[in-house]
């Protein structure tokens, strides 16, 4: 595993501090919360750059588990292949919805993995991420199932 991008969350983070009005979500205790973030969280926490074609600059370790690729494949990869050419339309909307309002939540919908298989992605929230008042890209947190979420996990404080 490559080492923790640890500006790129601070700045991944605060960004959705900005957008949702509170960090992103960690249990009580957690003595490191980018360390966690990285490697423990039981969500999939993502994000890309804002090019015109964009590519993904970070995914966490849940998230590396959704796509079943190693960092190295992921980084880099255009974020369009995240979900099946079928779907792209849908997810085009919604990264234009974050676009104008700057974070979309209560998002659900089908991706594909690094082997063309399909799998759903749940209570997803979408946020531009900004760095010194310019948006730089834009970032994404979703869970791998719709099971009930741990109870220091409030998406909608």
């Amino acid at each position: 595993m490559a080492n923790l991008p640890l500006d790129l969350l601070e700045l991944i983070d605060r960004s959705f501090m900005l957008h949702a009005g509170y960090l992103l979500p960690v249990p009580a205790g957690v003595n490191n919360r980018y360390q966690w973030l990285h490697t423990q969280a039981p969500y999939s926490l993502l994000a890309h750059d804002n090019s015109d074609d964009p590519k993904f600059i970070y995914a966490n370790q849940q998230a590396l588990r959704c796509f079943k690729y190693s960092e190295e494949e992921f980084i880099g990869l255009p974020s369009r292949f995240s979900a099946a050419e079928t779907d792209r339309p849908a997810r085009q909307v919604l990264l234009l919805t974050v676009r104008e309002k700057g974070i979309a939540g209560n998002y659900t919908g089908p991706r594909i993995d690094k082997f063309n298989q399909s799998f759903t992605i749940y209570d997803g929230i979408v946020w531009q991420i900004c760095q010194q008042q310019e948006v730089i890209g834009q970032a994404a947190l979703f869970w791998p199932d719709d099971l009930e979420r741990p109870d220091w996990f409030q998406a909608d404080r």
